[in-house]
Order: C-alpha cells, then sequence, then structure tokens
C-alpha cells in the first residue's frame, strides 16, 4: 500500500530542493525525517513537512503499518515562475526568474 502527499508552489528553485530530496530517497521514514532535521537547508524543512504529511495520511490507512514505511518515490517539478526585472547597464534590463516547485512524496511498506 503506498501513501501520498503533495505540495504544490513552494518558493524554492527545483534545483535545490532536489539536492535535498536525493538524500533521502530510498531511505525508511524515521531515517529520512532523522537526516532531514539536521540538514542545514531551506529544502531540508519544506521535504520534512511534506515526509510527515504522507505518514500522517499513511496513518489514515488502517491496512498500512506506518512503522515498516519507505520513501519510495520523491520528485521535484518545476513550478510557476515570478518574472521581475532588474536594471542593467545603459538603460538596459534583465529578466530574473524566482523559480518555485511542485514536490510529491510517495511512501510505501517494506
Amino acid at each position: 500500500m503506498e501513501a501520498k502527499a503533495v505540495v504544490k508552489n513552494i518558493r524554492i528553485s527545483p534545483q535545490k530542493a532536489r539536492l535535498v530530496a536525493d538524500m533521502i530517497r530510498g531511505k525508511q521514514v524515521d531515517n529520512a525525517l532523522n537526516t532531514l532535521k539536521f540538514t542545514p537547508k531551506k529544502g531540508a524543512r519544506i521535504i520534512r513537512k511534506v515526509v510527515e504529511s504522507a505518514v500522517a495520511n499513511a496513518s489514515q490507512n488502517e491496512a498500512i503499518d506506518v512503522d515498516t514505511l519507505f520513501v519510495k518515490k520523491i520528485f521535484i517539478d518545476g513550478g510557476p515562475m515570478l518574472k521581475r526585472i532588474r536594471p542593467r547597464a545603459m538603460g538596459r534590463a534583465s529578466r530574473i526568474l524566482k523559480r518555485s516547485s511542485h514536490i510529491t512524496v510517495v511512501l510505501d511498506e517494506m
């Protein structure tokens, strides 16, 4: 049985969030949460909340044993970008892309 949690439009670059997601892919949930708790990155705090949400979703199903869950899939997709403009030399302008992410976590039993 699988449990899933999705969070959308989070203001973190997908590239930065994927660095954290790669650390916990395939780990047991308690090890993954412990790793995220002591990782000093913004993405770790966000992904930890999503994993905890997926565990809470799994606990609602009585057929799933929460103690045997592991991170089956975790993927970060790009979300909408906020487009801003920065003045540059000689009257020109350059674009700044403030990226956002969609984070999906799928847990499964061992």
